[in-house]
């Protein structure tokens, strides 16, 4: 779950309990450990941050060949059925992080919790990620990633409307640069893209966005792993109620009867061959269960703003390779729009003035020697 620091009064990774780590009066995490470790032996803490950022690099591996590896198999399978599938694999290996995470809150999961859970995942897993599965269909591989990238500045309009959570100068400055980089890629004059596809997947950046901001709260008691797996599992099991209702007689007819005739007897094992098996199980295992896993596990040896790298660098890496392995153009326009979109990342991600000179003590008195006499 991506959300803001500020206001929290739990938090999600161990690494921001233990010693070695200040909190200044912004919510920002002011590490007195260094992004890269000084020369001589490293430190119990500096091999866990290392090991950090090795899962960072998982995750970002997983999490940018997602709309690469979907693309190939979309065809293959209902948008509805796909993802019923890859939720309830990703939750189901989640679980020991789940119960890890309630274990260091000190809490269970209850009735209550999972009313809460089951409404986040309709939002967020059922109905965004069905609209994002299904405008792959429409829309490249690589037009798709960039544009759902813009997910983490929506969230800031949302946590500013239903957190009462303060927009800095910097968060404008972002957004607006996010707008003008979506626009630069969609072309609106000249565009060659479906209009469809670019809806569908901005509509469904959009719910994902609104999906973790309400989930703040129960991230807050929870952890952000458990309230992932267990909103994965909930929307694994509404995704499967609907398929097997969509083959009900009167909610067949009703579906047609409102134009939703695609989402009319949805198949649930139909679809699978040996051509495609492996795809699915990296998709389900690797880029859901695995890239989940690795993100959090990376977030907690080293701190949500440094996992927060993940989103940074899938803009550029997932047109990549749909271009390597899909084949995909990237004409100049994606290139400039991508560009704007990283400037808006790297924006919203500088800290005010107040938290550089909270920084300023710590990185002077490690980087910056006083001489010995």
């Amino acid at each position: 779950m991506f959300q803001s620091a500020a206001g929290r009064k739990h938090t999600d990774c161990r690494s921001l309990q233990r010693e070695g780590v200040e909190r200044d009066f912004i919510g920002f995490n002011a590490l007195s450990i260094p992004l890269l470790p000084l020369p001589g032996k490293l430190t119990s803490k500096e091999r866990l941050m290392n090991r950090g950022y090795l899962f960072i690099l998982l995750a970002t591996l997983f999490f940018s060949s997602m709309e690469t590896a979907l693309k190939t198999i979309a065809q293959d399978f209902h948008p509805l059925q796909l993802n019923c599938t890859r939720f309830l694999v990703g939750g189901l290996l989640l679980i020991p992080f789940a119960l890890r995470g309630l274990r260091q809150h000190g809490t269970r999961a209850d009735l209550r919790a999972w009313k809460g859970f089951a409404a986040l995942g309709f939002l967020g897993l059922f109905v965004s990620m069905v609209l994002y599965q299904t405008s792959i269909l429409y829309t490249p591989a690589s037009v798709v990633s960039v544009l759902f990238s813009c997910n983490p500045v929506m969230v800031l309009v949302f946590a500013c409307l239903f957190l009462r959570t303060a927009i800095l100068p910097q968060h404008v400055a972002a957004l607006a640069l996010e707008v003008a980089g979506a626009l630069v890629i969609i072309d609106p004059f000249h565009t060659r893209l479906d209009p469809m596809g670019v809806t569908l997947v901005l509509l469904s950046a959009a719910l994902f966005a609104l999906y973790a901001v309400l989930g703040k709260k129960q991230c807050a008691e929870y952890s952000g792993i458990a309230v992932t797996c267990f909103s994965c599992l909930a929307a694994s099991a509404e995704m499967l109620a609907f398929i097997t209702l969509s083959h009900a007689p009167f909610f067949d007819a009703l579906l047609r009867s409102c134009g939703l005739e695609s989402f009319a007897a949805v198949p649930l094992l139909d679809g699978y061959t040996w051509d495609n098996i492996l795809m699915v199980v990296y998709v389900c295992v690797f880029v859901t269960g695995g890239g989940y896993a690795a993100y959090f596990m990376g977030m907690e040896a080293t701190s949500p703003m440094q996992a927060s790298l993940v989103f940074f660098f899938k803009p550029v890496l997932a047109p990549i390779l749909a271009m390597f392995f899909l084949g995909e153009a990237i004409p100049w326009n994606m290139w400039a729009g991508i560009a704007l979109i990283l400037i808006a990342s790297a924006v919203s991600m500088i800290p005010t003035l107040k938290t550089l000179s909270a920084l300023a003590p710590l990185l002077t008195g490690r980087f910056i020697r006083p001489p010995r006499h």
